[in-house]
């Protein structure tokens, strides 16, 4: 069973604490077995929580023979680190574990000098304040979440709820990972990022209503090569006010969401029939095999043989 450990620092935020513990706990494989074993750990035995105390059931030594340690925002995300969270947070870190951040838990998880180097996220609203705080960290503020492999950040609030799901899907497969969604009244995976949240000076005009029937379309059309000039026509806009639009209310351009939900499409087909990966490929609108294999590989982090191994 897979063991997540949650790291209840002093003044942590209460959403981001109990969203993966809810999520993960509830968590089931097919067979009906919980899929994880869920640690609270803190550094006292009492953990100063804003609208109440939490009395942490492990102390850091929970964080040594997990297989995913999760860091909860705090209410004061520039609080110095203690000595002894952070010598756990690189010790775990060492060992292989992986390690995700939720909304402003990013800060702690960033002054250990593990994400150096990395693209990261949080909320949008610290993300200035994390990029001068951390300038050895490269922060995108537009996405839901980052998965670096070993080390994950996720936006704030429900992002987190996001990257939990992620993580169950890497860990177990869609199906799973679709049974944890419905749990939560939750989509797997919402489309775009932090942008679409984001306040901006001047309010963009909304679309919302044209753009979710033009990303029905594609997902029903996704076996077709479909260029931008063709996406632009259905839409009825040019190519540049297409461009504006996904970047407004999706955070992304049409082309990666087109391929994203390609590969969406593919695990599902991976998981569910016996088609072969060539078939799967044409299925979801790749015209080449080789094509097919380096975008999902570049996207999931395996191959597609590899993925029907683990979750098919």
């Amino acid at each position: 069973m897979h063991t997540v450990a949650v790291l209840a620092l002093d003044q942590v935020i209460p959403f981001d604490l109990s969203t993966p513990i809810e999520v993960f706990s509830r968590t089931r494989l097919p067979d009906g077995r919980p899929g994880y074993q869920v640690r609270v750990c803190a550094e006292r035995a009492e953990i100063d929580a804003g609208a109440f105390t939490l009395r942490a059931p492990w102390g850091l030594e929970g964080l040594r023979d997990a297989d995913t340690v999760v860091v909860p925002g705090v209410a004061d995300p520039t609080a110095p680190l203690s000595p002894s969270v952070r010598d756990a947070l690189r010790s775990a870190a060492a060992d292989g574990t992986r390690i995700a951040s939720i909304c402003v838990g990013t800060f702690p998880l960033a002054s250990t000098g593990l994400l150096d180097g990395m693209r990261v996220t949080t909320h949008w609203q610290a993300a200035g304040l994390l990029a001068s705080l951390h300038p050895g960290v490269h922060v995108d503020p537009d996405v839901l979440y980052v998965d670096n492999g070993r080390f994950l950040t996720s936006a704030g609030a429900a992002a987190g709820l996001d990257l939990c799901l992620h993580m169950i899907r890497r860990d177990y497969g869609s199906a799973v990972a679709a049974d944890a969604a419905r749990l939560s009244v939750m989509p797997l995976e919402r489309e775009g990022g932090q942008a679409q949240f984001i306040v901006h000076d001047h309010t963009p005009t909304p679309q919302g209503s044209e753009l979710e029937a033009l990303l029905a379309w594609l997902r029903e059309n996704l076996a077709r090569d479909l260029t931008l000039a063709d996406i632009a026509a259905r839409s009825g806009t040019s190519t540049r006010t297409l461009i504006r639009r996904f970047r407004d209310q999706t955070g992304t351009t049409p082309l990666q969401w087109l391929h994203r939900a390609r590969i969406r499409q593919a695990q599902h087909l991976l998981e569910t029939t016996e088609h072969s990966v060539e078939r799967i490929g044409g299925q979801v609108g790749f015209g080449s095999p080789t094509t097919f294999r380096d975008r999902f590989k570049r996207t999931t982090g395996v191959s597609p043989q590899t993925y029907r191994r683990t979750f098919g």
